[in-house]
Parts: C-alpha cells; sequence; structure tokens
C-alpha cells in the first residue's frame, strides 16, 4: 500500500483544474451561460456573448450601432461587475449583429 493519504476526488479534481488553467476557462465561459445575471435583463434583451478568447477578451454580438455605442462607454462599469462575480474577463470586444 501506499503511503500516501487518502484524498477527496473533488480536492484532485480541483487542484488539477487550477494547475491546468482550466479553472479560470471554466469561469470565462460560465460567462456566457450566466449573461443575463451579470448584466441585467436590459442589456442582455440588446446584446449576445458569443465567445471568451484564452486571453479573457469577451465577443459580444450587439443588435444595433446605437447600443454598441452605448455598450462601449459603459464597458468599464460591465468588466467590474463581471470581476465582481469573479469572472476572469481583461477586456470586451462589442461586434454589431
Amino acid at each position: 500500500m501506499s503511503d500516501k493519504p487518502i484524498q477527496r476526488v473533488g480536492d484532485a479534481l480541483e487542484r488539477y483544474l487550477e494547475k491546468s488553467g482550466l479553472t479560470d476557462r471554466l469561469a470565462q465561459a460560465s460567462v456566457i451561460e450566466e449573461w443575463p445575471r451579470l448584466v441585467g435583463e436590459r442589456i442582455a434583451r440588446v446584446c449576445q456573448p458569443e465567445s471568451v478568447s484564452q486571453d479573457g477578451t469577451l465577443f459580444v454580438k450587439v443588435s444595433s450601432g446605437a447600443w454598441m455605442q452605448e455598450l462601449q462607454l459603459m464597458t468599464p462599469e460591465i468588466l467590474e461587475r463581471l470581476r465582481a462575480e469573479g469572472k476572469k474577463i481583461n477586456r470586451i470586444m462589442w461586434r454589431a449583429a
């Protein structure tokens, strides 16, 4: 028998995810699923997150040019909200639909 202490599977998995960098990627990807809660229904109605790059850039499709301009002005506030929720987003790239 091994002298290593028995570990819980959840603890071992958590350590593996952290070491591999997957914890950050999972936090980034969860932004897409949680978007309405994170930014509010009003904003979520006019834009949809599409993807998150490995460097933490969130790509968001916006319904109109006017909304894109408004959201660009709101970017610092939205980033602050995302980071307060533990999301590893470094910047947002808004794209017209």
